[in-house]
């Protein structure tokens, strides 16, 4: 996941100098010498600044030809005039004795001269057209002062600044994105992902790369290792605690996020007004249920409980959260809301209940902290099993009944969650008019996306029961109609192809 070009590193070397040209000679002798030998080098103040690379260079001022050559016109007139007054004032025979060593002298150094400028690359004289050199920073010219050649493009020292925070770029060491350069840490602080749980950078793998986890709906970004250092995750929306919240802890080893605690179902009398308004949706699809089914509010242990004394039912998931009963029990029901106090459930009051068979469907059992859009498509899932029950559909395969089940949920999520969605199939008899959408005005942003997740949830789910029994139903209902459908499926114990 990293970028390809999100890393260049550039350190400067400065190397080159020149030793003087020393001995006993006249002072025109020696600064004919120097003169020589000094142009072979172009060693500019002893030194010349080099960047390791091929283009990466930091340079330094250039001279123009005139006005060197002018400066050192006037360096030749005067050592002239100083030589020959040195000689005038000499005696005849010292003044001719030493002259042959000198011309030998002033020989070999233009010899050595011509040979170094055959010999050695002639670096620091370069004339450039004018607006040769622009300036990435201030997109004015460089001319002759010190600039900084990087990856095909020119800056002034001082326009050679961080894209993030605009500061001087003074390090050895930076990042470039594209043209853009940016201090290590500036570009880190931007590009570089942070955990949403523990909110720092997420660290490197082995290889070297940036690796970490996302949730598929929420986006929830994270480091490997929360999935295994016990941090929480909300019952509901499955989302991980942040160290910057904590959430509710429900008792039974479950813990809730402080968006689903908003409105998750707590008590009988929420539960109670949540289930008849889906006991309404059903009879507005034609589909009344008769009977007056129980509706329980329970504990997970208890649901647990339950669960193992049915001895007929589908269940796949590592955790239930509804039951559809058909035996007799005694089942401990919530009595009412309990209290919270910090992160914690407190002060939980229960009550057992006893179950007694007066049909095909004894009681419905759901799970109590949950949103309430998920605990209604928990009770519209459970419902469809008692409806199918007590209409005599008997010996269905689990993927045939739990994907039927699943469809009625589904329908009922979007009914709730989508604006003007009436959620039935185009070839019902039933009136959109005649089907009820409960506290549908009121969803917050918060609500619809938690019932856009929970529609997700059943939507990919990949289990052989309740993921591929819904896709396979679904596409029945959505050509054939549900009437059909359901027809179909009492007839033949599958869905129509």
């Amino acid at each position: 996941m990293a970028s390809s070009n999100s890393g260049y590193l550039f350190r400067p070397r400065v190397h080159g100098n020149i030793a003087p040209y020393t001995g006993r000679r006249s002072r025109f002798m020696r600064w004919l010498c120097k003169f020589f030998k000094g142009t072979g080098t172009g060693v500019s103040n002893g030194h010349h600044p080099q960047v390791n690379g091929e283009e990466n260079l930091f340079h330094g001022p250039i001279k123009p030809v005139d006005d060197r050559s002018k400066a050192e016109n006037e360096d030749l007139d005067r050592a002239i005039a100083l030589s020959l007054d040195e000689d005038a004032k000499r005696p005849n025979a010292a003044g001719y004795k030493g002259r042959g060593n000198d011309d030998d002298e002033l020989a070999r150094a233009i010899q050595e001269s011509l040979s170094m400028s055959s010999s050695q690359p002639y670096y620091p004289v370069q004339v450039l057209p004018r607006g040769y050199r622009i300036c990435g920073g201030c997109h004015h010219e460089i001319g002759y002062g010190h600039y900084l050649s990087c990856m095909g493009t020119f800056w002034h020292p001082q326009c050679f600044r961080c894209h993030a925070c605009g500061q001087i770029i003074c390090e050895n060491e930076f990042t470039l994105s594209g043209i853009d350069p940016y201090h290590k840490s500036c570009y880190k602080e931007l590009h570089h992902p942070k955990c949403d749980v523990c909110h720092e950078f997420i660290p490197t793998n082995r290889a070297g790369l940036i690796e970490y986890r996302a949730h598929p709906f929420w986006g929830q970004k994270y480091c490997p290792s929360h999935e295994h250092d016990r941090t929480p995750r909300c019952c509901s929306c499955e989302r991980m605690e942040s160290r910057s919240t904590r959430y509710i802890c429900l008792g039974d080893g479950r813990s809730l996020c402080l968006e689903c605690l908003d409105s998750a179902i707590m008590d009988i009398v929420d539960c109670q007004s949540l289930y008849h308004s889906i006991r309404d949706y059903y009879e507005g699809m034609n589909m009344k249920i008769n009977q007056q089914i129980p509706m329980l509010l329970v504990e997970r242990q208890a649901l647990n409980e339950a669960m193992e004394g049915e001895k007929d039912g589908h269940h796949h998931m590592p955790e239930t959260r509804g039951l559809c009963l058909s035996e007799e029990q005694t089942v401990s029901s919530i009595l009412r809301r309990p209290k919270i106090g910090g992160n914690r459930i407190l002060d939980m009051r229960t009550f057992p209940q006893k179950l007694t068979r007066r049909c095909e469907v004894t009681a419905i059992l759901v799970l109590y902290g949950l949103p309430r859009l998920l605990t209604g498509s928990i009770l519209a899932h459970e419902l469809m099993h008692g409806w199918l029950r007590l209409r005599g559909y008997q010996n269905l395969s689990p993927d045939v009944e739990e994907g039927i089940c699943q469809v009625l949920a589904h329908m009922w999520l979007e009914s709730e969650v989508l604006p003007g969605s009436t959620s039935m199939p185009s070839s019902s008899s039933s009136s959109s008019s005649s089907i009820p959408s409960s506290k549908k005005a009121g969803k917050s942003a918060t609500d619809k996306k938690l019932g856009e997740f929970f529609m997700h949830q059943i939507a990919q789910d990949t289990s052989p029961a309740y993921g591929e029994g819904f896709r396979a139903a679904n596409a029945a209902v959505n050509k054939y109609g549900l009437r059909r459908t359901l027809e179909h499926i009492r007839l033949r114990s599958n869905f129509p192809m």
